[in-house]
């Protein structure tokens, strides 16, 4: 059974849970509605309150979405940046996404590899052109992937799993391999999440791409994907076949801003309550423009100065879950939301199949939508070093189980820092060693010295033994970390 007709056949109605009563049109606009005219006394209240570390309630995050004060807008930008760093410290996790198919037979009114764009040139990777663009991108330096494809007849699970098992099998010169592979694929039944979970997936993603549920049924006309509900419940059929890892996201642009960020963070807290586990990740991509799309402009654009707010505002509201920001957004906006949540990026990425191998910027008739930061992997990790940030390639958490609830257990006091900022000087150092410029190396080295002098102060014991771990990397050892 494939799974476009899967939950047509198999659950009839069934598959509806409880989260399709939590979000809805009516409570998110009578949250938005709730917090209008925020007082100055509240806005500064509701700051203090998520400088404790424990996040803040939807009706509170919307408040501060109503903020249109400079100055207070500026103070909880500083309070997000404070509260990042003591979470996750000045560490960006690295990853390349990669697109196994550009074929789908829903028909997204936004998306390029919709069913009715015949302006695009259809492909799917075979395993043998899978195990070259995996390459490609080890001898980049990635260790870690986001696997994604169309939803088509073609590419269904075992396609899926199949290539999963090819991307894992990969292994080049200085310790080229992946390590840990994260999924975004259609929503799924539990007994395929069951199978997916066997691939060995570290987090499974899926965008509710607008909570706003009329806008969502104008913008899927046809397909599987116009089922709004089976894509809401989906993380409740991931959860009860044992992935415990799930990432949530909106795609800005489609609706209004404020009521998709109130939307998610309904998500995240239906998921807290039911299953004991926030998002481990939520993503923030900003709508660009696609060819053979009918959307001639963006229906909500997200200002620059509201995305920097929306960015704070989630960070505030949901300090212990990873903030992923694309190379949709320009090398100055990113530089810019690393300060303000933002906790993993992609980088070198493409959004074509086989656009890795074949070294291609973008191939436009291939791709899913534009891309701004076009530059090479080494060139953007010289620039994250540069701004005092340390790249990291860290894959110990899924590997070591600390998934889930256990890594729920660490991130919402803060003490994953004690495992985050150690394994990325240690990944930061093998991929300098291993892949390295000499620009790279300069400022690596520099960064290094700097995160090793605050672990010293922080943590002497600690660091003594990651002054031993880094001298065996340089020697030539793989794979390190705590």
């Amino acid at each position: 059974m494939t799974q476009i007709n899967y939950f047509k056949e198999e659950f009839g109605d069934d598959y509806r849970t409880e989260v399709c009563d939590y979000i809805t049109d009516a409570k998110v606009e009578s949250i938005l509605a709730a917090a209008k005219e925020p007082k100055p006394a509240e806005v500064k209240r509701i700051i203090d309150k998520a400088l404790e570390l424990n996040g803040i309630s939807p009706v509170e995050a919307a408040t501060l979405l109503q903020v249109e004060s400079k100055e207070l807008i500026a103070e909880f930008l500083e309070a997000a940046r404070k509260v990042k760093e003591e979470i996750y410290g000045k560490r960006l996790v690295i990853f390349a996404p990669l697109y196994f198919a550009n074929q789908c037979i829903n028909d997204c009114l936004y998306c390029g590899f919709r069913k009715d764009n015949h302006q695009i040139d259809r492909k799917k990777l075979s395993q043998a052109e899978i195990r070259k663009e995996v390459a490609a991108l080890e001898k980049e330096g990635h260790k870690r992937l986001l696997v994604l494809t169309g939803e088509a007849p073609n590419t269904d699970l075992d396609y899926v799993v199949e290539s999963i098992k090819t991307a894992y099998d990969v292994q080049t010169e200085n310790g080229g391999e992946i390590r840990r592979i994260n999924a975004e694929i259609a929503p799924l039944g539990t007994e395929d999440f069951k199978k997916l979970k066997e691939s060995e997936i570290g987090t499974y993603t899926c965008f509710q791409e607008t909570y706003n549920r009329k806008q969502y049924a104008k913008l899927h006309p046809s397909g599987p994907k116009s089922n709004y509900e089976w894509r809401l419940s989906v993380m409740d059929r991931a959860q009860e076949a044992g992935i415990d890892d799930v990432g949530i996201g909106a795609l800005f642009g489609l609706y209004d801003y404020k009521f998709d960020v109130i939307g998610m963070l309904l998500h995240a807290e239906y998921l807290d309550k039911k299953w004991g586990v926030g998002p481990h990740t939520v993503s923030v991509p900003r709508l660009n423009p696609a060819m053979g799309t009918p959307l001639d402009e963006v229906p909500y654009p997200v200002s620059d100065a509201d995305f920097r707010k929306l960015v704070a505002v989630l960070r505030l509201a949901i300090p212990y879950t990873g903030m992923i920001l694309s190379t949709r957004e320009t090398t100055e906006m990113r530089n810019e939301l690393f300060e303000h949540g933002v906790s993993q990026i992609s980088a070198g990425s493409r959004t074509t199949p086989g656009g890795y191998e074949k070294k291609d910027n973008d191939q436009e008739e291939l791709a899913q939508f534009s891309l701004h930061d076009l530059r090479p992997i080494d060139e953007i990790i010289t620039g994250i070093a540069k701004e005092g940030y340390i790249p990291s390639f860290c894959t110990a958490c899924y590997r070591l189980g600390r998934t889930g609830k256990d890594f729920m257990d660490l991130a919402k006091p803060g003490k994953i820092q004690e495992f985050c900022r150690p394994n990325a000087m240690l990944t930061f150092k093998e991929y300098l060693e291993d892949y390295g410029t000499e620009t790279s190396r300069k400022y690596g080295k520099k960064c290094l010295k700097e995160m090793m002098e605050k672990l010293e102060k922080d943590n002497p014991k600690l660091a003594a033994s990651i002054a031993t771990k880094l001298a065996a990397i340089a020697e030539g050892e793989h794979d390190l970390y705590l």
